[in-house]
């Protein structure tokens, strides 16, 4: 692998992780009550648990796409939006957080393993990987805001509060 696409690489795995400029990705929804996922503050479009299954729909589509597979792009933005609004657990809120994370692990394990500059269509996984690093990093930043309004910020890490 050429220094270029080490030093790709490793931009882009700090994206999806949210390394450097954000709180870590795995934190933003460490230790939040489930009960308040599920909280619609007026005047916000989404819950927290509603942005949780947002990225983890658009996160296993993209691990589909980076597999070679051709999954459908929803017809209304609402087809990228699955679930309630709020858990009806504290097992489903856990499942959504693992979920989560698995999505997570699955998109960095891809891009350690493909060539990022390969073109697959009109995209590369570079672009694509990019692209998911960014909407997650936009629904991300919501939960830490919604977080905010709750009075259920910082996370136990501690996140960036400065």
């Amino acid at each position: 692998m050429t220094a270029d696409r080490t030093i790709l690489k490793k931009m882009i795995l700090n994206a999806l992780s949210g390394k450097g400029a954000h709180v870590a990705v795995k934190d933003a929804v460490a230790g939040l009550d489930w009960k308040l996922s599920g909280v619609q503050p007026e005047g916000v479009s989404h819950s927290i648990f509603q942005l949780l299954n947002h990225m983890i729909y658009w996160n296993q589509w993209v691990v589909k796409w980076l597999a070679g597979e051709k999954p459908s792009v929803p017809k209304h933005a609402q087809g990228g939006w699955p679930g309630n609004t709020a858990p009806q657990s504290a097992a489903e809120w856990r499942q959504a957080v693992r979920r989560f994370d698995q999505g997570l692990q699955e998109i960095t394990r891809a891009a350690g393993e493909t060539d990022l500059l390969a073109k697959r269509g009109t995209k590369t996984p570079l672009e694509m990987l990019q692209t998911i690093a960014s909407h997650n990093s936009c629904h991300l930043g919501q939960v830490v805001v919604l977080r905010q309004r709750l009075c259920a910020w910082p996370p136990p890490s501690g996140g960036l509060t400065w």
